[in-house]
């Protein structure tokens, strides 16, 4: 699913952060009475009407002597144009029209995005404040009080009406997302598998700052790779490009149905490496190391079997991930990811009949009986498969609430043992049935 990115936008203390809190529901992000608080960028996932979207506040456009005006409000402007599907531009009802407003609303016209003016600080329900900003030329302002909730929900309205649709995609399409930190070399990965230079490649970190999709076909499937910018540690988030490079990433993420995670077999797996495959797996997509640059490492013919084991025992959902080790820049076993995605894609599917789960599930509860609690008898009833992408079994029992973690882990690892999975998450849900 691709899920669509609304930007809140506006001079410095017209309370975009007040309405980013109000539409989010929670106190994300800080809000003051002071101009320019917000200097980062702070986002989370939005509902509306059954509508789901990122919605992100971005520092406010500001016309400090240290950054010339139009440079500045053209950068941020441009920032968030370029990642948003929907832009909300905010406005000071109370303060009525300012020059900067209007040099936005060039901006944005120019752009050909869909974009909402919203007139906030509105707080009297009686007032016409908002009316002066007929004048920009902008359409009708909705005015709303960010702070009292006033017509807050009409603008939630307009803005889950005005979200573009996303583009078509091929319906049986298998979408790979890239993932990885900056430069270990993803853009080179697909370019290479791709046999020619679609996407750009340079020694400088970060090249990548869009996500990209490249469609090919393999075996008459259509795949389509997502080539996402890096993603760095959050404490060094600290500029517009980074922020919305790792928005992007956890955008490609969300669309994807398997994940590239590109390592840098020199560096190792670093901690970011882990908390990014993290993300794909609790996410519920499926998952392969691509290890790049092997051609650099020192190694011999124990290496990558001592690669995969340390990042086991570090993250170890990981002994459950297939590991490729290749080189992008010769080549080496860079097609076989293609046969690896078919393959985990197939365990990501597939369906275990009732039958079967049953008969694992009897011989696991025969060879250990799960834990009972202090006085009351715990026991296991029947299990089915519920779910694929990601695989997922409903385990029913009189008690499930009092069966110990430790005994779930055993059920997991014994369905592991049974049907593989290989490659994807195998969720266990817990449910309730009398005995």
């Amino acid at each position: 699913m691709n899920v669509p990115v609304v930007a809140l936008i506006g001079r410095p203390n017209v309370g975009k952060s007040a309405l980013f809190n109000r539409i989010v529901g929670a106190e994300a992000a800080i809000v003051s009475d002071e101009a320019g608080t917000t200097r980062d960028r702070h986002f989370a996932e939005a509902e509306w009407a059954g509508q789901t979207f990122w919605l992100f506040d971005t520092g406010g456009v500001t016309d400090d002597p240290r950054a010339p005006m139009d440079v500045e409000i053209r950068r941020q402007v441009d920032q968030a144009i370029e990642e948003a599907d929907l832009l909300l531009l905010v406005v000071d009802a109370k303060a009525g029209v300012h020059p900067m407003d209007a040099y936005v609303v060039e901006v944005l016209r120019e752009s050909q995005k869909p974009w909402v003016l919203v007139a906030n600080k509105a707080d009297d329900p009686r007032a016409t404040d908002f009316y002066e900003f007929y004048q920009l030329g902008a359409g009708d302002p909705i005015p709303v009080s960010a702070i009292n909730g006033k017509n807050s929900g009409d603008l939630l309205d307009v803005v889950v009406e005005r979200i573009p649709p996303a583009p078509a995609e091929e319906q049986d399409a298998l979408r790979v997302a890239v993932i990885g930190r900056p430069n270990v070399g993803k853009s080179s990965f697909v370019n290479r598998l791709l046999g020619e230079e679609r996407l750009v490649v340079s020694d400088v970190a970060g090249t990548t700052r869009d996500a990209i999709d490249t469609p090919m076909r393999y075996h008459d499937r259509a795949i389509v790779f997502i080539d996402t910018a890096g993603l760095r540690r959050q404490s060094r988030v600290d500029d517009g490009i980074e922020f919305y490079s790792s928005l992007r990433t956890r955008r490609a993420i969300e669309r994807a149905d398997i994940c590239l995670l590109i390592v840098d077999a020199v560096e190792g797996i670093q901690n970011q490496d882990l908390k990014i495959a993290n993300l794909a797996w609790e996410g519920g997509r499926g998952l392969i190391v691509v290890v790049n640059k092997w051609d650099l490492k020192e190694k011999d013919d124990k290496t990558a079997g001592r690669f995969e084991k340390e990042a086991a025992e570090r993250v170890p959902f990981l002994s459950f991930v297939p590991f490729l080790f290749t080189s992008a820049l010769t080549g080496q076993r860079v097609t076989r990811v293609l046969d690896l995605l078919v393959e985990v894609d197939a365990e990501r599917s597939k369906r275990i009949t009732t039958s079967q789960v049953n008969n694992t599930l009897e011989a696991l509860v025969a060879r250990r009986q799960p834990p009972q609690a202090a006085g009351r008898e715990v026991k296991l009833l029947y299990a089915t498969q519920v779910e694929v992408a990601p695989p997922t079994i409903a385990v029913f029992g009189n008690h499930p609430e009092l069966l110990a973690e430790h005994y779930v882990r055993y059920l997991h690892n014994g369905f592991r043992e049974a049907w593989g999975f290989t490659g994807n998450p195998l969720r266990i849900v817990l449910r309730r049935r009398a005995a």
